[in-house]
């Protein structure tokens, strides 16, 4: 290809895999998502992050890198280029891109500026509105049971067309940059949103777009916790949510299909302005998600450091190559990963890294030629006792039982096994996830998809077990580090 392709990465945050319409989810208001799958996108059923919180999985995307690699495994330990960590955008500025940057950061260090990374760090040119984390009285008083539940519901836009937050006011600079677009470089516009995270708000029409009684089961609770990680039973002992009415909780669940429905519409506007300008057929557009959301299975909302469900760690995952790049659109049953982003950048723009990664470009995927691309995908999370450093003591405000978040930040500082060190490895079958202080797990994917029963020391499954953990000690073999590219002189 002589001609670079413009890129558009849009990054919605804490979106659920399974809430797509596409993937047969009948209560998903998704329309642009299921209509791209139509035309000329891939979307892979089977796309799985590498970390289930935002920091550690952002810096594995952008670098091609497991967290444990060089340690991104907390919310405050981000890529540092004078330390010879890459990161995609800056290759892509340092080969040609213009690169626009519209929304959170979560991935490089604030206090050090966007400069390297982009050329344009956007800032809405009128106040937005305060977001849900600020503007809390929602909560309700401290000892009642909506007061964790991250649940608001409605958002009243008054006499406006929209309601101008961050997220709209980000999506409307993304479209002015595109019919602006440089025509001496190749653009790319990163859209790190924050919907659908909680607090779970959405105005209309997209709060009443979701039909409830379409919105499939909740995951069920366990029964006391048994064969589930300690955290899981810690954060659900903080929020308080056992005496939730199930028409409570599909309140809560309908409004998180609002937030993606949300979503979903303002991709379609990016969209529909890369056709206006010109620049659709030669954009190569990603579509995906940092992690996933609880949304009430087990009885939780929210997420977790180091505990891996389905809901938590399966992401919604569609590429769109540029015109001249072969592509058989369709839902792929591939096993994927969020690594392989990176990698297929890469390889869609034949540039050289320069560094070991673990990626595997998705090229051959999106053309049709195979179905197949690993055995197996990895996430992991936690701390080592006396990682006192990984405790994310930096959020003071969350430690405070005032704080939204703090039915899980004070579980971190436990000194207890709840915020263990962990990792996950799954097949299209079985997952097994390893933890350093308690009982690991095991679970029966295609009987029991929901996670409910931890098989680890079901006699029956001990050769599934062992070839699980033989599986689980060569991916860490294979990626335990990175050497240099360059050689140092002796």
């Amino acid at each position: 290809m002589t001609k670079k392709p413009h890129i558009l990465i849009f990054n919605p945050d804490q979106w659920r895999g399974d809430v797509l319409g596409h993937m047969g989810n009948p209560a998903a208001v998704t329309p642009v998502l299921d209509e791209c799958v139509q035309r000329d996108f891939v979307s892979f059923r089977g796309a799985f992050c590498q970390n289930p919180v935002c920091t550690p999985s952002r810096c594995s995307f952008m670098t091609g890198w497991y967290p444990h690699v060089r340690g991104h495994r907390t919310m405050y330990h981000m890529l540092h280029a004078e330390r010879g960590e890459p990161m995609l955008l800056k290759t892509l500025k340092e080969n040609g891109y213009f690169v626009w940057w519209g929304g959170k950061n979560d991935v490089v260090p604030g206090q050090k500026g966007f400069a390297d990374y982009c050329d344009v760090k956007y800032r809405a040119p009128r106040p937005t509105r305060r977001d849900s984390h600020s503007d809390d009285a929602w909560r309700g008083e401290p000892d009642g049971d909506n007061y964790y539940s991250f649940f608001r519901g409605r958002l009243d836009k008054g006499d406006d067309e929209i309601y101008y937050d961050g997220d709209w006011a980000n999506v409307l600079g993304a479209i002015e940059q595109i019919k602006t677009a440089p025509a001496d470089q190749p653009l790319c516009i990163y859209l790190p949103l924050s919907y659908p995270h909680p607090p779970y708000a959405v105005e209309e029409p997209f709060f009443s777009q979701i039909e409830r009684a379409q919105i499939p089961a909740r995951a069920p609770a366990p029964h006391n916790w048994q064969g589930k990680p300690s955290l899981l039973r810690g954060i659900a002992n903080g929020q308080n949510l056992q005496g939730w009415s199930e028409e409570r909780w599909t309140e809560l669940r309908a409004t998180y299909y609002g937030m993606c429905a949300r979503v979903d519409h303002q991709f379609g506007l990016v969209l529909q302005a890369l056709r206006d300008a010109g620049l659709y057929d030669d954009t190569a557009v990603f579509f995906f998600s940092d992690h996933g959301d609880f949304t009430g299975d087990y009885g939780l909302v929210e997420k977790t450091q180091n505990t891996f469900e389905d809901c938590l760690t399966r992401v919604p995952f569609l590429i769109k190559p540029p015109q001249s790049t072969l592509v058989q659109p369709r839902v792929s049953e591939a096993l994927v990963e969020l690594v392989d982003f990176s990698a297929t950048v890469f390889d869609l723009l034949g540039i050289e890294p320069g560094y070991t990664h673990f990626g595997r470009s998705l090229l051959p995927l999106i053309a049709g030629e195979t179905d197949e691309h690993r055995d197996a995908v990895f996430c992991e999370g936690g701390r080592l006792q006396g990682e006192t450093h990984c405790m994310e003591s930096q959020s003071t405000s969350q430690i405070d039982p005032s704080g939204l978040y703090s039915p899980r930040v004070r579980m971190q500082h436990s000194a207890g096994p709840e915020h263990t060190k962990a990792v996950m490895c799954r097949t299209r079958d079985w997952k097994y996830v390893r933890r350093l202080y308690e009982d690991d797990e095991l679970y029966d994917l295609r009987n029991d998809p929901q996670e409910c029963n931890n098989r680890i020391h079901d006699p029956a499954l001990a050769e599934v077990r062992a070839q699980l953990q033989e599986r689980l000690l060569t991916f860490l073999l294979e990626t335990s580090d990175v050497v240099p590219h360059e050689a140092d002189k002796r």
